[in-house]
């Protein structure tokens, strides 16, 4: 409530902004360099101190603490007195200059250590600006430019940066520096630059300011009219722009309309303001009259409308100038352009020396100095002045409000002139050098603004701003003749920045809605380079000894300040705040002092009621007319809801046992209830009491503080109270405060209840508090069930038989608002033991209520049947399931699996999630458990064999991880048993198949998730559902990456590496492998799917009855019912694709999957598998028929390799069973033979080419099976005799364990065989070392395939002669 000096923004950089304007001025001669303009220089001693020999290490130390000095003290130096400095009103812009060199600084932000964002000012631009030889910066001005824009709110267009030099140039530069316009208009140095912007006038009768900037010279002033400035400026930036854009010359802007005025009779001048325009009123134009025209002076009907001037200097001290408004017309000079930016230079000078354009530099430097015509001013005679001889101003600075002037002079003394009257009202003694500003600070919205007649405007109060920079201080006075209300300690070497502008280019029309965000008053620091702002309440303008308001602030501090003090002694505290606020006269801050009071933390229940009594007691003695009526009804609600809190917290404190006891209640109704889900209920309790961290303030058990008591609960009108619902969390503290100790048994119910009903709460707000404490306290609840469901019944039954409960006119047949409320806690509810517990006490009291009031009015025996107890049955019925399938969602997942936070299921939940909630929300359990397919269908195999029985017993034998497992068996058995129609296995098998896809869209490196969706697929009975459920991955997930992975293998030609695969496909090579082998098996159900659709009827799908209700979106099932039929060979020719891309990628094969079809083949691909598309018919063009084979033959061969294991070769034994995925798969032969066949490549091929390639391999009995089936055995044959006689070769020709017996029977052998094992090459084998009794069986097996008139029969004859002879001798 005081003065304060506020930090909102830091400038960055600022040895840089010093090093910049100071270089020329360093001892050592510094090198130019073009820097970047946020480059720090290097100090050539650190270099040195880093590179230099050990030797002179004590001299460098020397060196550097003296640099280091003189860098200290210049960076203490006052050096920024010497720069001419200028901030923007909205601080985003800060301009330093010091002779020609200029550094601009713009706002950014940026977050600090603790997190919090705040503003900084660093270097965006820094350069020279003038142009002229020996021309400095003498005076600059930042004039932010308004936006044009209809969605503008305040925030300024961009910044112009004007700069006058001693030439007498003003140039107009943009943020960057880009020079925009330049002029000459008087050829003497420029003084001073001032700017007057748009105020919205705050009264009726004052005269509308029009906006302009005034231009000081040492005896002239020019004023350039705002609108025609703010047009120009924006036109030029526009054209700059576009010149850089297309790299043109600047077209040369129209020039500036400018008024300049001569000032004479005046010795000299250095500052000035320009007042505005003003009309004198008809007493002063006939006194000016009289005094100049004598007795006989005529006298004009409207007095005329002059601007007023006022300038500083000597001779006189003061002077005070008066244009009349027409007597002169603007001005129009010729304008001197400067080059808009050194683009434009550039290019010009460089085209012209390119065309031959080039000049002799004496002419072009006669061009360059040749200036422009200045125009000859006005001249323009003082009216009067203040004469002082010996005194000499410095400086002036006009008010906010335009009444009222600051000057500063030689003598160390600041006078404040009344500008309306010319005459100096107070002197200040002691300001050398000072710097003023103002400050113009509206009043707080008080009662003014809101008073039933014609509301008053709010008041301004003002007060000027002093700096003594010789005694580094900061005053702040109230105006005119009001104290010092404010000083502060600052440093010696700071700038006042004091703008006296806002933005330019506004209107009273498109004022209108902005919040213009600017600084009216701002201290540099230089040293820390803090910008602070001095922020004064409106208040301190009133602070004279009568002020009872400046009084009453007074008082409230000193209470917030005693409120905040810990460590006091509660009685001190009470007296001192009671006598504090009794002080205060005024009711609204009284009001506020109160609720301060009662907010605040530290003061006890017993302070704050006997405080708040006492102030009650005093209002009431008061005269009625005079008390404030809201205080009072303040006071006394307040009174009430501090009594409320004692009497309940002394009820919860203070037992009563007695009435405790009387509480006992009997469960009649409720226990076999109970009983029934008891196992349940112990099992949800078991998985519930996992330990979980929380923080000790949240706990339930911590006391209710008053103050947050008093926050939620209000008095209404009719003296009522009513409960304020906030957050989830305050509501729960409430309930709890008010019914915890109810439900534990702690505290008498009945009282409670009745102190409740009492005070006036109604019983819809105190049933949906117990509610909330129930069920929020579920754990608790759970440990003793039996006690708290008598006490909550007891409880419930009490609020029922309140006044305005249950409404008298209620008739069974319709359903009632009471009960209705307890059922949608219930049904909301996310806590499912809670919910159904409370739904079992409920519906026996509603069943209780219902039956004694049938009983008094049908006086029968028959049984009430009421539409309520249909509706809590249904309840009931609802919250066992959810409970049964909480209880599943609960069980944790195994170590290692996909884990994540358990779904919260509530009955709202599941019927919004539609028919298939329930489903899903398995589903997605199953996923958390990382459920293998064959366990799942294990565990629904087991419901159907009816073996519950049996798991329940071995679960209480086995060890704890079996009866982890088991447990969870039972549980999803339980499940699945109260939703036999919502969970059948094929709703769940498909659900679990879409939450695995989805699952691994998200993560498609997991190619484990998508081959668990097929295979879940798989195990789906119903051909619609999984022919729906496949066109749907198909469509949604699979077709855009297939698509992607056959273009780019078509475009790299082979199986791509795994940078490629990631770009293109989004996941790495393997699991494109994966990928595409999920995509075969895919498209295989989808045909399997298709083709048993039309042999079995479409399933009906069912809910159970509660469960009908569900509204939301369709079932996966239904939306599965709903697809279209495929078209078959479409999906042949899509699996054909994969298929191949699988091989490819498996074997590393060089593929182009896409040219290995037709156009009409290629143009089918990746079409709606719904639509017929033009499929390849006939016979194919044998040019791709024998590119498809090469590629079968390879994957064959791939695949031998890939199965070949030595060991098993070596031995005779029967080879051993191959995997059923990955490379060495035992279907890859069966799929490239199927495969041949679509793809009209001959299957015999392709089995002899195998059975070569497995004897090649050296697995001869693996060929023996496949020789089997090849038809064509001549040519078989025929390979194999060469493939025979490729192993005697090695064996007889290139062994190196060659024996004797082998060269001679080589020797014995007949020539013809001789020369044609010398002619085989065994090198094309790659397992020539096979055993011989493996070769003698080839050979047994190629006499037997080979017809006696065979051409080579004989040689077959010769060769089982020689292996016969090398087996005997062996």
């Amino acid at each position: 409530m005081s003065c304060s000096l506020l930090e909102f923004c830091r400038l960055q950089e600022l040895k840089t902004v010093r090093d910049y304007l100071f270089q020329n001025q360093k001892t050592e001669p510094v090198e130019e360099k073009n820097q970047t303009e946020n480059e720090l220089s290097w100090e050539a001693s650190d270099w040195e101190s880093a590179w230099d020999s050990g030797e002179n290490k004590e001299e460098e130390a020397t060196s550097a603490t003296k640099v280091e000095e003189e860098e200290t003290t210049g960076q203490r130096e006052p050096w920024l007195q010497d720069c001419v400095v200028s901030l923007s009103p909205c601080s985003d812009l800060l301009v330093v200059a010091r002779q020609q060199k200029a550094v601009f600084l713009s706002a950014k932000w940026r977050t600090d250590d603790s997190g919090r964002e705040e503003m900084t000012l660093a270097v965006s631009w820094t350069g020279t600006l003038s142009t002229d030889e020996g021309e400095c910066v003498s005076s600059s001005i930042c004039i932010p430019l308004a936006s044009q824009k209809r969605s503008s709110t305040g925030r300024p267009d961009w910044t112009c940066v004007v700069v006058g030099f001693t030439s007498g140039y003003v140039r107009f530069y943009t943020e960057n520096g880009v020079l925009l316009l330049a002029q000459l208009l008087h050829e003497d140095p420029v003084l001073r630059l001032k700017c007057r912007t748009y105020e919205i006038p705050r009264h009726p009768g004052v005269t509308e300011q029009h906006e302009e900037l005034s231009i000081l010279y040492p005896a002239a002033l020019v004023t350039i009219d705002g609108f025609s400035l703010f047009q120009s400026l924006r036109a030029c930036r526009n054209q700059v722009a576009r010149a850089a854009a297309a790299g043109s010359d600047v077209i040369q802007p129209p020039p500036l309309a400018y008024k300049k005025w001569g000032l004479h009779d005046m010795d000299t001048i250095v500052d000035h303001c320009s007042v505005g325009i003003m009309t004198l009123c008809v007493f002063d134009q006939m006194k000016n009259a009289s005094i100049l025209g004598g007795f006989n002076a005529s006298v004009k009907g409207n007095p005329p409308a002059m601007s007023q001037y006022v300038t500083v200097g000597g001779g006189p001290y003061t002077g005070f100038y008066y244009a009349v408004e027409g007597s002169t017309q603007p001005l129009l000079s010729h304008v001197a352009m400067a080059v808009a930016s050194k683009l434009t230079s550039a290019l010009f000078s460089a085209a012209s020396g390119w065309l031959g354009w080039n000049k002799h530099k004496n002419e072009e430097e006669a061009v360059q100095k040749q200036k422009p015509k200045v125009e000859p001013a006005t001249p323009l005679t003082i009216r009067y002045g203040l004469p002082d001889s010996r005194r000499h101003g410095e400086s002036i600075c006009l008010s906010p409000c335009n009444t009222l002037a600051g000057v500063t002079d030689d003598f160390g003394r600041v006078t404040l002139l009344d500008l309306a009257r010319g005459i100096a009202i107070r002197m200040w003694k002691g300001y050398r050098d000072a710097q003023l500003g103002w400050l113009q600070v509206p009043e707080e919205r008080v009662d003014r603004e809101f008073s039933p007649s014609a509301p008053l405007p709010r008041r301004h109060a003002l007060f000027l701003v002093i700096y003594a920079p010789r005694r580094g201080i900061l005053e702040v006075w109230g105006m005119q003749q009001g104290p010092r209300v404010g000083a502060f300690t600052v440093g010696k070497h700071c700038r006042l920045l004091y703008a006296g502008y806002r933005l330019m280019g506004v209107n009273s029309v498109t004022s209108k809605g902005w919040q213009l965000h600017t600084q009216q008053v701002c201290l540099l620091d230089p040293i820390t380079g803090a910008l602070r702002t001095v922020n004064i309440p409106f208040h301190l303008a009133l602070s004279d000894k009568k002020s009872e308001r400046a009084k009453d602030l007074h008082l409230l501090k000193r209470l917030t300040t005693l409120l905040r003090s810990r460590g006091v002694e509660p009685d001190i505290l009470e007296s001192e705040v009671k006598s504090a606020l009794l002080d205060i006269k005024h009711p609204a801050i009284k009001k506020q002092a109160l609720e301060s009071l009662l907010s605040n933390k530290n003061a006890p229940v017993s302070c704050l009621t006997n405080i708040t009594c006492a102030l009650h007691d005093i209002l009431k003695q008061q005269d009625p007319e005079a008390v404030d009526i809201e205080l009072l009804q303040l006071c006394s609600s307040q009174l009430k809801l501090l009594q409320l809190y004692t009497d309940i917290q002394h009820l919860h404190s203070a037992a009563d046992l007695e009435a405790c006891s009387k509480n006992q209640d009997s469960l009649e109704g409720i226990e076999d209830e109970l009983s029934r889900v008891g196992p349940t209920l112990q099992r949800y309790a078991q998985l519930t009491s996992r330990p979980s961290v929380s923080f000790a303030q949240d706990s339930p058990d911590s006391p209710l503080p008053v103050q947050a008591f008093l926050s939620q609960m209000e008095c209404t009108e009719d003296r009522e109270l009513r409960v304020i619902r906030s957050s989830e969390t305050e509501w729960n503290q409430l309930g709890n405060f008010m019914f915890w100790g109810c439900l534990c048994g702690k505290s008498p119910l009945h009282k409670v209840c009745d102190t409740l009903q009492q005070a006036g709460i109604s019983p819809q707000q105190l049933l949906s508090l117990l509610l909330s404490v129930w069920m929020q306290r579920e754990k608790e609840v759970l440990q003793k069930t039996e006690e708290t469901v008598r006490n909550l019944h007891t409880l419930l039954i009490a609020l029922s038989n309140m006044p305005g409960a249950v409404e008298e006119s209620w008739d069974s047949q319709s359903i009632s608002p009471w009960w209705q409320q307890v059922r949608s806690t219930c049904i909301q509810s996310h806590n499912a033991a809670a919910a159904l517990l409370a739904a079992f006490v409920a519906h026996r009291a509603a069943k209780a209520s219902i039956t004694s009031r049938a009983d008094s009015q049908l006086q029968s025996e028959w049984e009430a049947v009421s539409l309520d107890l249909e509706q809590w049955s249904v309840c009931v019925r609802q919250l066992e399931d959810v409970l049964v399938l909480q209880t599943l969602l609960l069980v944790p997942p195994p170590q290692g699996a996909a884990g994540g936070a358990a779904a919260q299921c509530s009955i709202k939940t599941l019927l919004e999630g539609g028919t298939g909630g329930i489903a899903d929300s398995v589903s997605k359990w199953v996923f958390r458990h990382n459920l293998a397919p064959e366990r799942l269908k294990e565990i629904l195999q087991k419901m159907e064999d009816k073996e519950v029985d049996e798991l329940e017993q071995k679960a209480g034998e086995e060890g704890k991880e079996q009866d982890e497992k088991s447990q969870g068996d039972t549980d999803t058995i339980a499940v699945c048993q109260r939703f036999p129609h919502s969970l059948s296995p094929d709703l769940l098998f498909a659900h679990c198949c879409w939450e695995y896809v989805v699952q691994w869209n998200k993560d498609s490196e997991e190619g484990r998730y998508l081959w668990w969706a097929v295979e879940h697929l798989k195990l789906v009975s119903s051909p619609h559902i999984q022919l729906g459920i496949s066109a749907m991955m198909w469509s949604t997930f699979i077709v855009k990456r297939l698509s992607a992975a056959a273009y780019l293998m078509e475009k790299v030609g082979k199986a791509p590496k795994d940078r490629l695969c990631r770009r293109d496909i989004g996941m790495g090579d393997k699991a494109v492998t994966s990928f595409l082998g999920c995509c075969v098996r895919l498209l295989q159900i989808l045909m399997e799917a298709d083709s048993a659709v039309e042999e079995v009827s479409a399933p009906e799908l069912s809910v159970e009855e509660v469960w009908c209700g569900a509204e939301g979106p369709a079932s996966l099932a239904e939306l599965a019912l709903e697809q279209r039929g495929v078209h078959y060979p479409l999906v042949q020719h899509h699996c054909l694709l994969a298929s191949l891309q699988h091989a490819a990628m498996t074997f590393s094969l060089k593929l182009k999957p896409l040219s290995l079809f037709d156009s009409k083949g290629k143009n089918a691909f990746f079409r709606d598998l719904t639509t017929i598309q033009l499929m390849p018919s006939g016979d194919m063009d044998p040019g791709l028929v024998s590119a498809r084979q090469e590629f079968l033959l390879r994957v064959l061969t791939s695949w031998v390799q890939a199965i070949d294991d030595p060991s098993s070769s070596a031995s005779g034994t029967r080879p051993p069973p191959l995997p059923s995925s990955g490379p060495k798969a035992d279907w890859w032969p069966s799929l490239c033979l199927e495969l041949g066949s679509l793809l009209q490549v001959n299957p015999d091929i392709l089995r002899r080419h195998l059975v070569c390639e497995l004897y090649n391999q050296g697995l001869d009995l693996r060929a023996e099976e496949v020789m089997l089936e090849v038809e064509d055995k001549d040519v078989l044959g025929s390979q194999l005799l060469v493939l025979t006689g490729q192993r005697l070769s090695y064996l007889l020709l290139h062994s190196q364990s060659q024996t004797q017996g082998a060269m001679e029977l080589l020797a014995r052998l007949p020539p013809t065989l001789c020369t044609w094992l010398k002619a085989m090459d065994p090198s094309e084998l790659r397992c020539p070392l096979v055993p011989l009794p493996q070769t003698s069986r080839l050979v047994g097996r190629l006499i037997e395939i080979l017809p006696e008139n065979h051409a080579q029969y004989s040689l077959g004859l010769h060769l089982l002669e020689a292996v016969e002879a090398l087996t005997t001798e062996d």
